[in-house]
C-alpha cells in the first residue's frame, strides 16, 4: 500500500477544527515563489501549479520509468500548501493574519508541495531535467527548498478561503490564552538579508516565518463552504499566564 503523508502525520495535516499548539519539524519541498492573484486564470500561480505536479509526479512515477532511487517508496503525492504574505502599494509588507483578502494583486506565495525523504539534491535535479524534457516546457523556477516551522497554533479551517480571518482569530486568541504570541517575522523586509540567500543559493527561507496553508480539497470540485484548509500561524511563547489562587 502506497505510503500516505495525510493519514502517516494526522498531527500535521489532519488537525481538528480547534485550535493547538504544535512543533513542526523541518521538511523538504519542491517549491516556487511568485506575487499576484491566485485566481487569475493564466496568471503566475496557475502557471507554478503545472511546475510543482510536473516535478512531483516525475519523481513518484520515476520507478516506472526505469530510473532507479536509493531508498524510493510508493506513495502518494502530498497535498499542495503555500507560504503567504502581503506587499502593499506603499512597501508595507504585512504578514500573518494581516492580509487585505480584497486585494489579492499584492499577494506574495511561495507554493510548494512535500518531498519525499529519499528525495536528494541530485534526485530533484534530475526530476527537474526530466520533467522539462518531457513536458518541453522551462521548469527553472522550481526550488528544492527547505522549511523548519518550528512552534505555531494551526487548526482546520472548514469554508471558504475568504472566509479565514474568522478563523485565524480564534487560533490568535487561543494562543494568547496560552502565552503566546503570533511571529510576524515574515512580514520583515529582509532585503538586507538577500545576499545571505543568494550566497546559500536560492534553497530556503531559513530567515523567515510566513502565514502557511495546506489544501485539502480541490476547488474545482468542492463547494466552497465544504473546503478544508489547514491553517499555521508561528508563533513564540512569552509568558504563561497562571490563574489566581485564593489564599
Amino acid at each position: 500500500m502506497a505510503f500516505d503523508y495525510k493519514k502517516e502525520y494526522k498531527e500535521f495535516y489532519l488537525p481538528p477544527k480547534k485550535p493547538g499548539i504544535i512543533d513542526v519539524p523541518a521538511m523538504n519541498y519542491v517549491a516556487v515563489r511568485g506575487r499576484g492573484n491566485p485566481n487569475e486564470p493564466d496568471g503566475e500561480y496557475q502557471a507554478a501549479m503545472g511546475i510543482l505536479y510536473g516535478i512531483a509526479f516525475t519523481i513518484k512515477m520515476s520507478e516506472r520509468a526505469g530510473h532507479a532511487i536509493e531508498g524510493y517508496f510508493s506513495y502518494v503525492v502530498p497535498p499542495l500548501e503555500g507560504l503567504w504574505r502581503q506587499r502593499k502599494e506603499t512597501g508595507e509588507i504585512r504578514g500573518a493574519g494581516a492580509f487585505d483578502y480584497g486585494k489579492k494583486d499584492e499577494l506574495e506565495w511561495i507554493s510548494m508541495i512535500r518531498l519525499p525523504e529519499f528525495v536528494t539534491r541530485e534526485v530533484f535535479d534530475w526530476a527537474v531535467r526530466e520533467a522539462e524534457e518531457k513536458k518541453q516546457k522551462d521548469f527553472s523556477k522550481a526550488e528544492f527548498f527547505t522549511y523548519c516551522e518550528g512552534l505555531c497554533v494551526q487548526c482546520m479551517h472548514v469554508g471558504a478561503y475568504d472566509d479565514e480571518p474568522d478563523t485565524i482569530r480564534r487560533m490568535r486568541k487561543y494562543a494568547e490564552e496560552l502565552g503566546y504570541a503570533v511571529d510576524d517575522r515574515g512580514a520583515e523586509n529582509v532585503q538586507e538579508k538577500e545576499p545571505e540567500r543568494e550566497k546559500n543559493g536560492k534553497d530556503g527561507v531559513l530567515f523567515q516565518r510566513f502565514h502557511h496553508e495546506i489544501y485539502l480539497s480541490d476547488p474545482r470540485r468542492t463547494a466552497p463552504e465544504r473546503l478544508r484548509t489547514v491553517i499555521r500561524q508561528p508563533v513564540v511563547y512569552i509568558c504563561w499566564h497562571r490563574p489566581e489562587v485564593e489564599d
